[in-house]
């Protein structure tokens, strides 16, 4: 085996530094940190990664993949990567790339379309190999043409006439299952608080689902509304009405469980004497608030990994009709929600 000296006067080791130093060729290197490593022999693999060791040698991958034909990155989409739900799924996502050898590109859109139109033009430029979306998906064409060069994978939120697989929440179970926990608690005059309807489908299957079900519980009472100017007053006049019973109110997610806490807190509410709460997400707070908010917790992280699983079943050729993986959500029942005498 050749002996050199580590270079200390360059900016930046090279491939035919590792094999000088290794004592190899430079195709040998190449095998070593590509998709080849098999052909070589344990011997030259070990004294090609003690080089790389020594050397701290980085591989350029982008360069790499576009020789290749492959940059092994995946494109993420993302409506508002302010919301905890996003956070979560998106790590969930980092970690099956990174596991399998793949780069992530986050892209937010801050539910702006513009916004979207950008990162969709960027994505493609950097010759993503597949791509997840978490967003309304207002600009159709431009996501149609591109799943036409790579494969998609939706989650939470349909993108009509996207035919794509879709990672998200079972959310017909999980509003009755909050409905259920409700009612064996004793609470029977419930607000659904959502924020508001703009098109998420997520957000319409809850309303809807959490709508027909309460028509089909005679001895318990629903109504929904928004969350908005008028939350504020919604709530109030909410707990000064008569109704059938020990009222609760269940929020449609993260975000409208957080703008709703303050609002009670801000009517000077006694959580959780004067009023129930179910939310739908679990957060790292919700044990905070008062004796802690029940919730139903998505397993985020779990969508993500399946995302991003599912994906890769298409990169590597799977044809199957488009899936939809409906995940359970998990009742974490706390004080908000206690039983009512």
């Amino acid at each position: 085996m050749n002996s050199i000296s580590t270079p200390t006067t360059r900016t930046r080791v090279t491939m035919n530094d590792v094999a000088d130093l290794a004592g190899v060729s430079k195709a040998s290197v190449s095998r070593f940190i590509g998709d080849d490593r098999q052909l070589l022999s344990d011997a030259i693999a070990k004294r090609i990664e003690q080089a790389i060791d020594t050397l701290g040698y980085r591989p350029n991958q982008m360069a790499r993949g576009l020789k290749r034909g492959r940059t092994r990155l995946i494109g993420m989409l993302v409506a508002d990567i302010r919301n905890p739900y996003s956070i979560a799924v998106m790590h969930g996502v980092e970690t099956a790339c990174r596991k399998h050898g793949y780069s992530l590109v986050v892209c937010n859109t801050d539910r702006d379309d513009e916004q979207e139109r950008l990162h969709l033009a960027a994505l493609r430029s950097y010759n993503i190999e597949g791509l997840i979306v978490n967003t309304l998906g207002h600009h159709l064409d431009e996501l149609r043409e591109l799943h036409r060069e790579l494969p998609m994978v939706l989650v939470d939120r349909k993108v009509d006439e996207l035919h794509s697989d879709l990672v998200g929440l079972d959310n017909v179970a999980a509003i009755r299952q909050a409905l259920d926990h409700l009612h064996d608690a004793g609470y029977r005059d419930v607000l659904m608080v959502t924020e508001p309807q703009d098109g998420t489908s997520s957000r319409i299957e809850r309303v809807d689902a959490f709508k027909h079900q309460i028509a089909q519980r005679a001895d318990m009472h629903g109504q929904v509304c928004e969350t908005g100017e008028a939350l504020r007053d919604r709530l109030r006049h909410f707990l000064a009405q008569q109704g059938p019973g020990p009222k609760a109110l269940f929020t449609a997610n993260g975000v409208a469980t957080l703008i709703t806490t303050r609002q009670l807190h801000e009517l000077g509410c006694h959580l959780f004497d004067d009023i129930g709460l179910i939310a739908l997400d679990e957060l790292d707070w919700y044990p905070l608030v008062g004796s802690g908010i029940t919730s139903l917790a998505q397993p985020t992280h779990e969508m993500g990994i399946t995302a991003f699983e599912c994906l890769l079943n298409r990169l590597r050729g799977d044809l199957e009709p488009v899936r939809l993986y409906d995940f359970p959500a998990q009742l974490i029942a706390r004080g908000s929600t206690r039983r009512q005498t």
